[in-house]
């Protein structure tokens, strides 16, 4: 159901303050704003402000985990961009996924509660994403996913513990803010236990899945890191799906 007009303006107004904000702190270029501007107002205007503030959320974590220790970063060559800021296709491969889920609970009320579940699992994707690749390559080491060789930090495919642990704690806290989320903005969803372990499980193997297509697709020239992020949070989304319905449904 569409809010009333005035919290909706509100919210459309705020949604374009902080995209424009965000561009004038050098976290996302203009045309990057602009793209998330017009997807967060689509968001909050179709699922409402538990969503659209969860999506606020994580972007704000990471800003905050680009810009942890950004010349170090410079220095090494493995920052975001050219200072730190992120650009259309990372917004798109981040943002398309969420957007189509919050319509879906526009479309399919009913269905708000899973919806609810793989949103979150989306963004818990995400987070586990940034904060692996931003926080993990400052532990200077690094290793092949899948043969567990050394590579250079910021190879595609490269995994470290420290970077691992960050992916989960990623996870982690993005379930548990979302589910308080959408408790304070009575947005039904699943219970505690449940939903926090279907969207911390779901976000840090999708991350996993993420580092493998790295590995195997995108080193080859086959997707590139926009689509590579694109199917890492997809995979996170599915497999939220499994997990809901292998824990039987409405929980």
């Amino acid at each position: 159901m569409l809010p009333p007009f005035l919290p909706a303006l509100v919210a459309a107004l705020i949604t374009v303050a902080l995209a424009l904000g965000a561009i004038l702190a050098r976290a996302l270029t203009p045309a990057a704003g602009a793209v998330a501007a017009a997807f967060g107002i689509v968001i909050v205007l179709t699922a409402g402000y538990a969503f659209l503030a969860l999506l606020i959320l994580f972007v704000v974590a990471s800003v905050m985990a680009t810009r942890f220790h950004i010349e170090e970063k410079r220095r090494k060559n493995v920052q975001e961009g050219t200072a730190g800021e992120r650009g259309i296709s990372n917004v798109l491969a981040h943002i398309v996924v969420p957007t189509a889920i919050a319509v879906g609970v526009a479309v399919g009320p009913a269905q708000t509660v899973p919806l609810t579940l793989l949103f979150a699992g989306g963004l818990a994707f995400g987070a586990a994403d940034t904060f692996a690749s931003e926080l993990g390559v400052l532990s200077g080491k690094a290793r092949s996913i899948l043969t567990w060789r050394p590579v250079t930090p910021g190879t595609n495919g490269g995994v470290s513990l420290p970077g691992e642990a960050w992916a989960l704690v990623g996870a982690a806290t993005t379930s548990v803010v979302g589910y308080f989320l959408f408790r304070a903005f009575s947005t039904p969803t699943a219970g505690f236990l449940p939903f926090v372990v279907v969207v911390t499980v779901a976000g840090f193997l999708g991350c996993q899945v993420d580092s493998v297509l790295g590995e195997t697709l995108e080193n080859r020239g086959y997707l590139t890191k926009g689509s590579t992020n694109f199917l890492g949070m997809l995979s996170a989304v599915a497999l939220a799906s499994i997990l809901f319905l292998a824990l039987g449904g409405p929980l």
